[in-house]
């Protein structure tokens, strides 16, 4: 921290409690709804992509052609993710991370509403699915920005010795989302026919969405800045240029923080993606038994992930990621090998636990992540790794597991695969170093100094 008149480490005497503890569970509400609502939309948009954008956005092609063409304005999501994470990395260390989350969360929003509301080819012709790619990459760009914010929210509002748990807030949103969105999909399957489903309801899962928007925003824009950001900003210590900050002076723990997203990635697109086609299609599953199993994992994920952040803060948390990566790798031969057909004792079994040794190594990666960096740069640098990581870990992981098993035609390419992914895990972690807790601790007592010497100034003033 160049330039900023901080105590010396050890020289004063640490808080023991954030600065702001009205905030903290606001903060940790705030950071989670954001998240869950991108991966409420990631659901119901991959529910969409498979069955109703086909008939309804490119009706003009073969049903084969439609579904690529779907699918491709999905993975428009994730390549314009990088974009979001540039944009408005930068701009949470540079104007601060409420403002930064106020806005991601109004673009992901307005987006996913208004797919709810595009006509169909039919209305607009080739509009429609031109509109469609250009909402769809306005979502991934929100989503780019959200993750690294969310994650500074709840993290430098909490007490830094729990940054483990208190990060991990943004991480509860994948299973959160999940759940919802199956939840909503699940009702309106129920109480419409597939021809209204069609229709109209697939647009009712799209405007659901607009719930969590409001929510999100009424929490978001009732909170302050993070104190390290306040602290940060009172001395003037924003960086000019953030990115080229960022790879000029922190490109280890770049590389460390993407490396590390690889392996929990791919193990949750195989136990809630690929379990799904490898289940029915090879197996010869019910959808449902599938669904139904990955959906009591994704459960059982609502307290396993904060619970897994709370043990990283007692425990060393690169040895608790780095042991969950091996058990996720080992666990995905016995997995396949021990599953067979007409088991599904096991099939669940075996799907929950691979998504609890995914939690562990998921609740961490918040605050392993955000620790890499200095404070002047978290933003920047944890956008720029998780968006970076999303393309080369999660986005291709469905497609490689697919290529592999109709190749070689047996799951054990598929297991290698997720073994070298927990491999690149293990090497992000090897590069990157322990949680310091230091930093923040500094920046939290400036800024206590500071309120206290304006607090003077004013008493001064007054007499």
């Amino acid at each position: 921290m160049a330039n900023v008149p901080v105590p010396a480490s050890g020289a004063a005497p640490r808080p023991d409690k954030p600065i702001h503890p009205k905030g903290l569970y606001k903060a940790f509400a705030a950071s989670l709804t954001g998240t869950a609502l991108e991966w409420y939309d990631f659901a119901v948009y991959s529910a969409a992509a498979a069955v109703v954008f086909p008939l309804v956005f490119f009706p003009s092609s073969d049903p084969l052609t439609g579904t690529i063409l779907a699918f491709s304005t999905y993975a428009v999501g994730y390549v314009s993710r990088p974009v979001g994470g540039i944009i408005f990395g930068r701009l949470g260390d540079r104007i601060g991370r409420k403002k930064v989350l106020v806005t991601t969360l109004m673009i992901i929003g307005v987006a996913t509403v208004l797919i709810g509301v595009l006509p169909g080819y039919d209305s607009i012709g080739i509009s429609a699915p031109i509109i469609l790619v250009l909402l769809r990459f306005a979502q991934g760009v929100g989503v780019g920005g959200e993750w690294g914010g969310a994650v500074l929210l709840s993290s430098e509002y909490g007490d830094p010795h729990r940054r483990g748990f208190w990060a991990s807030a943004a991480q509860v949103g994948p299973p959160a989302g999940n759940l919802m969105a199956n939840g909503a999909l699940a009702v309106l399957t129920l109480a419409l026919t597939e021809e209204q489903f069609i229709g109209f309801g697939w647009r009712i899962a799209f405007l659901v969405s607009a719930v969590l928007v409001g929510f999100g925003l009424w929490i978001r824009l009732k909170l302050e800045d993070t104190p390290i950001f306040k602290a940060i900003e009172a001395h003037g210590e924003q960086p000019h240029a953030p990115v080229r900050e960022v790879f000029s002076t922190e490109l280890r723990p770049l590389i460390a923080a993407t490396l590390c997203r690889v392996g929990p990635d791919v193990l949750y697109a195989l136990f809630t993606v690929f379990t799904l086609t490898y289940g029915i299609q090879t197996l010869g599953y019910e959808r449902s038994q599938v669904l139904t199993a990955v959906l009591i994992g994704s459960a059982f994920q609502l307290f396993m992930i904060p619970l897994a952040g709370a043990v990283s803060d007692r425990f060393n948390r690169r040895l608790v990621y780095g042991t969950a990566a091996v058990v996720g790798a080992v666990w995905t031969f016995i997995f396949f090998g021990v599953l067979g057909a007409d088991n599904e004792p096991m099939l669940i079994a075996g799907i929950v636990l691979g998504l609890m040794a995914h939690s562990f190594m998921y609740g961490p990666q918040a605050a392993f992540i955000v620790e890499q960096f200095s404070p002047r740069l978290r933003s920047t640098g944890s956008s720029l790794a998780y968006t970076f990581a999303g393309v080369i870990g999660g986005a291709i992981a469905p497609l490689m597991f697919t290529l592999l098993l109709a190749q070689f035609g047996t799951w054990i390419p598929v297991a290698i695969y997720v073994a070298v992914a927990a491999g690149v895990t293990a090497v992000g972690l090897a590069l990157g170093r322990d949680s310091n807790t230091v930093e923040d601790e500094d920046y939290r007592l400036l800024l206590e100094v500071s309120a206290l010497e304006r607090q003077q100034s004013a008493t001064g003033k007054g007499h």
